[in-house]
């Protein structure tokens, strides 16, 4: 059994510490998608941080391994090694160049969603104003099946994920978000979005934060209803678990330089006190109690374990192919 942690965050920080990994690993999370930059973060700052993580990463074998398929990902399992992949949050460090795709996929980036939470020229953020996909956007999501990345619709505006999850002639993702009937937040996706994301072969990948699970000390339990909701909706083969923990280290500034507005990112008439300092998230440990509190809500020990991981080691198999030079 594989556990398939679909998003966590260390700061954007070349000297970022790798050690809060370590309890993800002790927890039995076997793959993690550590976020390197977002929409708001430079290009400059994002290959510093990308460089600074792969270096961390092949300078500790024991510990880590970047990985580019499913079967890099088994054998890291199987010597107690915790496999880890790169996500990027928005399209901007893309340049409005198609070809930036594949580069940051031979870098190790191996998913990637198109906006944070605001519009850019390829696509619309999930607080910002409905304007759909752009042409620009269609190039880019060939682009991504091209360059066998998983095209993930976190954080994306509702109309354009449609729209992107329509363009994809591979399965879709939302790597963490949860659903809109359970608690109202911009960042909740609407039962049409989690039909849509099925329908591409992809999988719902539930969050841990607080806001999105309706609680201020989220636990498994919450993680548990909101995965339950979705499997009602669409299925278990289209669950999975992308807590989105933070692993904040307040000695690193890693704000994006210049004239940077968290406001503007995190605006607070979608609901954020003072950005997101105030959020919590479900504990590492959460991992531990998963399966028990997945069973709690009617899922089989089969079911829950495709929840905590086979359903996204299916998709990435399917994606997670180079083209033939």
């Amino acid at each position: 059994m594989i556990n398939w942690e679909a998003h966590a965050c260390l700061p954007l920080h070349p000297q970022a510490d790798f050690s809060p990994l370590d309890s993800l690993r002790a927890a039995g999370v076997n793959y993690v998608s550590i976020n390197v930059g977002m929409d708001m973060n430079p290009v400059s700052q994002v290959l510093s941080v990308i460089a600074a993580f792969r270096a961390n990463i092949v300078e500790q074998p024991e510990r880590f391994k970047l990985v580019s398929c499913v079967a890099e990902i088994q054998e890291a399992a199987a010597a107690g090694v915790l496999a880890v992949g790169f996500d990027l949050e928005g399209a901007m460090p893309l340049l409005e160049q198609p070809d930036m795709v594949a580069l940051y996929r031979d870098l190790g980036v191996r998913q990637i969603h198109f906006a944070y939470n605001r519009n850019n020229s390829v696509a619309d953020g999930c607080h910002d104003v409905e304007r759909g996909l752009t042409p620009l956007g269609r190039r880019m999501v060939e682009a991504v099946n091209d360059a066998g990345l998983l095209m993930d619709c976190s954080h994306t505006g509702r109309r354009c994920s449609l729209d992107i999850m329509a363009a994809s002639a591979k399965p879709v993702i939302f790597s963490h978000a949860n659903p809109l009937a359970l608690v109202e937040h911009g960042r909740n996706i609407t039962d049409e979005q989690i039909r849509a994301c099925a329908a591409t072969g992809g999988v719902v990948c539930v969050s841990g934060v607080s806001a999105f699970l309706g609680t201020r000390t989220p636990d498994a339990d919450d993680v548990a209803r909101h995965a339950a909701y979705v499997a009602e909706l669409v299925g278990t083969r289209h669950v999975g678990i992308g807590l989105d923990i933070s692993f904040r280290q307040d000695e690193l500034n890693d704000n994006p330089p210049g004239d940077y507005d968290p406001v503007y990112w995190w605006p607070k008439a979608a609901g954020y006190d003072r950005s997101v300092a105030r959020m919590t998230y479900t504990p590492v440990e959460t991992w531990r109690l998963l399966s028990q509190a997945l069973q709690k809500v009617g899922m089989s020990a089969a079911e829950a374990a495709s929840v905590m991981g086979g359903n996204m080691l299916r998709v990435a198999g399917q994606v997670w192919q180079r083209p033939l030079a």
